[in-house]
């Protein structure tokens, strides 16, 4: 192929590129600037419900605590009527209160609310981290055993931003949406970098001086590839949570053998004729024996025969993660699984997801309002310079070059194919898409025959 064609071809691959970049844009710039501005919001959780909660999350530290199950106790008495406690999280650092969470009977978890790690398959009783949707928490001083207040865990400022973000606070039948914005702006992303690409003597990084229409390419296409990485992170873990594309994500996994050791069901406990069960306090010592050293989240035996069941209860250590049952008499560990258990896809997830919602530290709440500053900006540069380039009365679609949907590669329809297949809500609206481009085509034709 002589360097005229292959620059021809190159052409009408790019004009393809842009034209897709141009309705990935359309389509998800509505939701994208909601999830950019509601995410920045999330950011800020931990000083909101520093400052909201610090009453109940912390207390001055004494002398000495008092056995866990004086707490567990004063907690019971200030739960609702009927309800029955779900799990306990005991005090970590000297500062912290003990969180005992109730629910009612029979309550089920809530499986959006805590976005639950995909690379992680339930407990036998309830999932991890996860509160049931009723829950209310009851926060107690671990050293006089007062009781300092209660709280639904839905009202928690991180719930209802959690919420607000993945869902729009609506129901799940419009969480679509969000997933729909989620898949085009990976496409955004995997064609501007296309685009952006530098060929030649072309630079990637913007010239000094550049203003106008040029200068607004010149940063929008920068900023966008500079974050690339976190863009993909973020996409990539939001995809995990979806309906569509995280049920296909998940089947990958489990074909490709990724998914992570499941928790077993059905151990039992061998009663003690000679000694009682454990209470919390002696389970509670059971647990800091074998677990690392993070905050805990205890869940007792429902019945004689089940088994204690521990998992960390701060996500923002994924090295310490872990899983432990053991006999609910005599402490004898039934089964652990660690860091080392946990496979490759377990791990990045495990890593990924906690990253997505800032649980790092500054450093990672800092990057993510980066980040969601700059999705503004590419958002709002990208509609500056397509009004800057729009002809009045017209559409202002990127000009399409003859051929140009015969010009990707090879790899690029490979790409393609891998990403509708992932991401289903994708293929259906792609198809929809392609649907309208025929339409356009045969109105420019006819247009072009009336002349």
């Amino acid at each position: 192929m002589t360097d005229n064609m292959q620059s021809r071809r190159l052409a009408r691959r790019k004009s393809l590129y842009w034209r897709i970049h141009f309705w990935a844009a359309l389509i998800a710039t509505p939701f994208a600037l909601l999830a950019a501005l509601t995410g920045m919001l999330y950011v800020f959780t931990p000083q909101i419900e520093s400052a909201l909660y610090g009453h109940l999350d912390h207390v001055a530290p004494q002398d000495a605590i008092q056995p866990l199950d004086a707490a567990v106790a004063a907690a019971e008495k200030a739960a609702p009527k009927g309800w029955v406690v779900q799990n306990v999280v005991p005090p970590f650092q000297v500062t912290d209160s003990v969180q005992a969470v109730f629910a009612p009977p029979g309550a089920q978890a809530d499986e959006h609310a805590g976005h639950n790690m995909p690379g992680m398959k339930p407990p036998a009783a309830k999932p991890a981290f996860v509160p049931p949707a009723q829950a209310v928490v009851v926060y107690v001083n671990p050293y006089d055993a007062t009781v300092l207040g209660s709280l639904a865990s839905s009202q928690r400022f991180n719930n209802w931003a959690r919420k607000l973000h993945s869902r729009l606070l609506q129901t799940d039948g419009w969480r679509w949406m969000i997933e729909l914005a989620a898949s085009w702006l990976m496409v955004m992303l995997v064609t501007g970098v296309i685009l952006w690409w530098p060929r030649g003597a072309q630079s990637g990084v913007p010239r000094k001086g550049a203003t106008g229409r040029n200068g607004w390419r010149q940063w929008h296409a920068f900023l966008g590839v500079a974050l690339g990485l976190v863009s993909f992170v973020i996409l990539t873990t939001g995809l995990t949570w979806s309906q569509q594309a995280g049920g296909r994500i998940r089947t990958l996994r489990d074909i490709s053998g990724q998914a992570n050791p499941p928790v077993p069901r059905g151990l039992h406990s061998r009663e003690d004729v000679n000694g009682g069960p454990l209470d919390w306090q002696g389970a509670w010592q059971v647990a800091r024996s074998h677990a690392p050293a993070i905050a805990l989240q205890l869940t007792a035996p429902a019945s004689q025969e089940d088994v204690w069941r521990v998992t960390m209860a701060d996500r923002s250590q994924p090295l310490k993660r872990f899983d432990l049952q053991f006999d609910a008499y005599s402490g004898k560990p039934l089964y652990y699984a660690g860091w080392d258990e946990q496979t490759a896809f377990g791990k990045a997830t495990a890593i990924g997801i906690p990253f997505h919602r800032g649980e790092f530290g500054w450093w990672n709440q800092a990057l993510l309002f980066l980040f969601g500053a700059s999705v503004l900006f590419s958002l709002v540069s990208g509609w500056i310079m397509f009004f800057k380039r729009r002809v009045p009365g017209t559409l202002g679609l990127p000009k399409l070059l003859p051929g140009a949907w015969t010009s990707p590669s090879p790899l690029g329809w490979l790409v393609a194919a891998a990403m509708c297949a992932l991401m289903p809500l994708l293929l259906i609206s792609g198809a929809v898409l392609a649907l309208l481009e025929l339409g356009l085509a045969q109105a420019s034709r006819r247009q072009s025959a009336a002349r």
